[in-house]
């Protein structure tokens, strides 16, 4: 297992596990979209404050979205979302001691976000919009690839079906890798998603988290985002802005099976729930080996 990560400049230690905060920069996310706008327009002073903040609870690194991916959401433009991240990532980058990951299936965007101090591409999508592949190629940055089923968030939602679906996220990601791979991008700079709320029914959500460790066959880090999504409210009947305690208990068994990124909004009890979790699994202070 990869439990080094060079991202650009940076290096990510997997052998902690590692936590993400999210930094949605877009009016319409399911969770906190429109958080950081101000009269219509992206405020980055409070995207920057918004980052500090999560990195001083805990994060390691900022997940910059520019684009909402809940079910039934829009497409972005390439320009609009290049100016809703890439300002952010440079403020960051110049402002904060921190990995910055950038959520985004859009080749350009991948570019100018290496450029801007990007050190991870994060792709729900799994690099498969024309051209992406090769951007993040040509970025040399490591990539999160993501399992959907149905082509777009406009249509994942639409009656998901799987045999088995442990088996079939396992095939995707492996497929998926060694297509990326093939494209140019080693290995040991692939992260895999198993991809929660994308393309499934509360059932295979809570197939796919109890079976999670079967995952870790496929020999590369995984990276987990179940943070106030749908499946915590469908369990526990619970809203958007009432989920914490749902979620997590969802790091907390990911963790035990396997996960080594967590993709969160709550970053401060998420990081405490990850020291705690690792205290028991591998002793106070220990490494996992």
């Amino acid at each position: 297992m990869i439990t080094k990560l060079q991202c650009a400049d940076r290096v990510l230690d997997l052998s902690r596990v590692q936590v993400m905060g999210i930094l949605n920069v877009t009016p319409d996310s399911f969770s906190d979209g429109g958080n950081l706008y101000q009269a219509s327009r992206l405020s980055v002073d409070k995207a920057l404050v918004h980052a500090a903040n999560m990195v001083a609870d805990g994060a390691s690194m900022i997940d910059v979205g520019g684009e909402s991916t809940r079910p039934g959401a829009s497409p972005v433009g390439v320009q609009e979302e290049l100016d809703r991240v890439i300002p952010v990532v440079e403020r960051i980058k110049a402002e904060l001691d921190t990995l910055i990951s950038v959520d985004t299936s859009a080749p350009e965007v991948m570019i100018e976000s290496a450029k801007a101090g990007a050190g991870l591409i994060n792709d729900v999508r799994s690099l498969a919009r024309d051209g992406a592949m090769e951007a993040a190629a040509s970025t040399g940055l490591p990539v999160c690839i993501m399992h959907m089923q149905g082509a777009t968030p406009a249509t994942m939602q639409l009656a998901p079906h799987y045999e088995d679906v442990l088996a079939e996220v396992c095939d995707f990601l492996a497929q998926r890798a060694d297509q990326c791979v093939a494209a140019g991008i080693p290995r040991e700079r692939i992260v895999v998603d198993p991809g929660f709320g994308f393309g499934k029914t509360l059932e295979h959500n809570l197939t796919l988290l109890r079976r999670m460790d079967e995952l870790e066959a496929l020999g590369m880090p995984i990276l987990v985002g179940t943070s106030r999504k749908t499946m915590v409210g469908q369990a526990l009947g619970r809203e958007v802005g009432d989920r914490l305690a749902g979620s997590l208990a969802t790091v907390a068994l990911a963790i035990e099976r396997g996960g080594r990124i967590i993709r969160v909004h709550d970053v401060a009890a998420t990081a405490d729930v990850v020291r705690m979790t690792e205290a028991v699994l591998y002793g106070a202070g220990q490494e996992r080996v």
